[in-house]
C-alpha cells in the first residue's frame, strides 16, 4: 500500500515526524505494510526550528499512491497555489485517500474536499476556519474526522490518533493497537466515526470514569445503564445528563461500543462461533450482536471477520 507524505510551503517538524513514524517506519513484525515517500511540489530544501533543515524530493506531479498525507499547511495562505490544488484533486479523483494533520485541513477545505463533510482543526484556528469556510460543517471537541476517504485532525498529536484509525481500517484492530503500543499511546482515543473505532473512556479518574472502568471489566448481557449509574453514585437522570455532556453520546451507545470492541477483537483472533462471541462480548445473543454491528458499523460480524482476519 503506497503512501505519499506531501510537504507544502510550511514545515512542521512534529507533524512530519508523526507521519513518518506512522507510515514510513519499518514494521518487520507485519507481513504487509506501507511503502512511503516524502515529496514536495514546490521546494526541495526546508528550514525548521532551532537551526534544523530538511531535504526532500521535489516532484512536478504527485506519484501514484493509495494515501496522501498532508502534515501541515500555512493557515495564513488564503489562496493555495493552483498546482497544489490540482494535484490534490487529481489524486482524489483517481480514488486516492487524503488525510491532514492540524492546519492541513485549511488546504483540504480550500480544495473543496471537505464540502459536504464534517471537518475539524486545532482549536486555535477554529474561528478562522469557520469564518473562511462557513459552508463546511465544522465540529468542535473531536480529535479527528475520517470517512474512509478524507480525514482531518484537531491538532498535532491528534494526527497520531487519525493515523492509528487509518491503520486500523487498512490492517485491522490488532495491528493498529500494536503500532499504538510502540508509540506508548492508548488505543482508546478516537474521533467521531463509529466503524472500527474505539471511543475514549476518560482522561481523569472521576466517579463516573471509575464506574465506566468497572463496566468495561464487567460486560454482560445483564449489565444495564442503571447498574453503571448506581456504581457512579448518581441517579439515572443525572448520570444520563452528565454522560451526554462529557462524552457527546448516550450511555447506551457507549456501552454497545465497548461490547463491539470486544467482539471485533474476538472476530479477528479467535475461531469462536458468533454465539460464543456474543456471549463473551456481553450481548444477549447472536441476533443482538448482528443488530449492533449493522447499527453502529454498517457491516455484519462475518464481513468484519473476512476483512480483518489474518491482518
Amino acid at each position: 500500500m503506497r503512501v505519499t507524505i506531501l510537504l507544502t510551503e510550511q514545515l512542521s517538524l512534529f507533524e512530519l515526524g508523526c507521519a513518518v513514524e506512522l507510515f514510513a517506519m519499518p514494521r518487520p513484525e507485519f507481513t504487509n505494510w506501507y511503502s512511503t515517500q516524502i515529496v514536495s511540489l514546490s521546494c526541495q530544501h526546508y528550514s525548521g526550528l532551532a537551526g534544523s533543515a530538511l531535504l526532500c524530493e521535489r516532484v512536478d506531479s504527485l506519484p501514484p499512491s493509495d494515501l496522501l498525507v498532508i502534515p501541515s499547511f500555512a493557515v495564513a495562505t488564503l489562496q493555495p497555489e493552483a498546482k497544489l490544488i490540482s494535484a490534490l484533486l487529481e489524486h482524489y479523483q483517481r480514488g486516492g485517500r487524503i488525510i491532514s494533520f492540524c492546519s492541513g485541513s485549511f488546504l483540504l477545505a480550500a480544495a473543496g474536499l471537505l464540502d459536504n463533510r464534517i471537518a475539524t482543526t486545532h482549536w486555535r484556528y477554529a474561528t478562522q476556519f469557520k469564518q473562511r469556510f462557513p459552508h463546511i460543517r465544522y465540529k468542535d471537541n473531536i480529535l479527528y474526522e475520517y470517512d474512509g476517504l478524507i480525514g482531518c485532525s484537531a491538532g498535532s498529536a491528534a494526527g497520531i490518533d487519525l493515523g492509528i484509525e487509518v491503520i486500523r481500517r487498512d490492517f485491522g484492530y490488532h495491528c493498529a493497537n500494536s503500532v499504538a503500543r510502540r508509540l506508548v499511546l492508548p488505543a482508546h482515543r478516537s474521533g467521531g466515526q463509529a466503524q472500527f473505532v474505539e471511543k475514549p473512556v476518560t482522561l481523569s479518574k472521576t466517579g463516573m470514569s471509575q464506574a465506566l472502568d468497572w463496566a468495561t471489566n464487567n460486560l454482560s448481557g445483564a449489565l444495564s445503564i442503571d447498574d453503571i449509574a448506581k456504581k457512579a453514585s448518581m441517579t439515572r437522570r443525572t448520570f444520563d445528563r452528565q454522560f451526554t455532556k462529557n462524552y457527546n453520546m448516550t450511555a447506551l451507545q457507549w456501552l454497545n461500543e465497548r461490547k463491539l470492541e470486544v467482539a471485533k477483537s474476538l472476530l479477528e483472533i479467535s475461531e469462536l462461533s458468533i454465539d460464543e462471541i456474543a456471549a463473551r462480548s456481553g450481548f444477549d445473543n447472536a441476533v443482538t450482536l448482528r443488530h449492533n454491528f449493522r447499527k453502529y458499523l454498517a457491516i455484519s460480524p462475518m464481513q468484519y471477520k473476512n476483512t480483518f482476519r489474518g491482518s
